[in-house]
């Protein structure tokens, strides 16, 4: 008799201790809804754990984040930055598997002040793109509206289907930057300066500025160039006509170049603007266009602090190189 009611007592912890993790299962891991509810779950690059679980809360993906929390552990992987299409109606674990997979959309940062062709190595590696796809990006996708050839494919923070072609991802680039260049045209025009115009000397200033800072400066002394008839003569445009070296696409010019190099970007050589822009600009250096200092200088170069001295004569010039530049 005794054994059968110790035997009864051992089979209720039992069948309740099964009860209790089914409950539990049900409670914390199942999937938060059973109809199908798809969303694009969006991981901010260097959020953290505790702030990505917070969100799978509050959007309704998870019942639980601790529950959560210890499924990624048993996964033994983390989730990386970027966008993940999931559903309402995925248990914790279906859930954890997608988040620590591939993600669909990733996020891709174009830096100010790179050309289109690094813009294309950039997404070549981030999308994996063959030979072929970065060829059509520099020779087709970029050239299909003659003002949008270079300086139109906005440097900005980017979140990108991976099933996201070249030329929609140019397209996507050039609706941003005529959002954000839209407010700039009326002010272009108030100035009767054509915003082709304007976007080219941005590129200018935003290779050879050393920060925002010193655009205005830079600004002030291309234009007096401009207006006095000046040649140009900026190194960043003779590194644009010269293309990639060992070292890079921007790497320092040499007399050599500026002597051989028989392209009309070559500013020592030719007068005037380049016939495009040589980068991609960013807000700043469109503002500086605008916005120029007032200034008598006509030169400027930049010390091993990356700060600016300007001069007013070639001598003065000189003199600024022989100060800042050889000691």
């Amino acid at each position: 008799m005794r054994s059968k009611i110790k035997f009864s007592i051992i089979a209720g912890i039992v069948l309740l201790f099964f009860v209790g993790l089914f409950v539990a299962y049900r409670l914390l891991f199942t999937a938060p809804q059973s109809q199908e509810e798809k969303v694009v779950f969006i991981v901010n690059r260097n959020q953290t754990e505790t702030q990505i679980l917070d969100k799978l809360k509050s959007q309704g993906l998870i019942r639980n984040e601790v529950a959560f929390k210890m499924v990624l552990f048993f996964k033994r992987k983390q989730i990386a930055s970027g966008g993940y299409d999931v559903s309402k109606n995925m248990s914790a674990w279906q859930l954890a598997s997608k988040l620590t997979a591939s993600p669909d959309l990733k996020w891709v940062v174009i830096p100010e002040g790179f050309r289109k062709e690094q813009i294309g190595e950039l997404l070549a590696k981030t999308f994996n793109w063959s030979n072929d796809e970065l060829d059509k990006w520099n020779t087709v996708y970029t050239k299909m509206k003659i003002d949008y050839t270079e300086g139109t494919y906005f440097p900005d923070t980017y979140l990108i289907p991976v099933n996201e072609n070249g030329l929609d991802m140019a397209n996507r680039m050039t609706r941003n930057f005529d959002e954000q260049f839209a407010p700039y045209l009326s002010q272009f025009a108030e100035q009767n300066i054509k915003w082709t115009t304007g976007l080219k000397l941005a590129s200018i200033i935003q290779r050879e500025a050393a920060g925002k800072d010193d655009m205005p400066i830079i600004a002030g002394i291309l234009w007096n160039r401009l207006n006095t008839g000046m040649n140009l003569e900026i190194d960043a445009t003779v590194q644009y006509a010269r293309g990639k070296t060992d070292t890079g696409w921007w790497a320092p010019v040499t007399t050599d170049d500026i002597k051989n190099i028989d392209s009309p970007y070559n500013t020592y050589e030719n007068k005037g603007l380049p016939p495009f822009p040589i980068c991609n600009p960013g807000l700043d250096a469109i503002n500086a266009v605008l916005n120029p200092a007032e200034t008598d200088c006509l030169y400027y170069l930049h010390d091993s602090n990356r700060q600016i001295h300007c001069a007013k004569t070639f001598e003065e010039h000189q003199a600024n190189i022989e100060q800042y530049l050889k000691n």
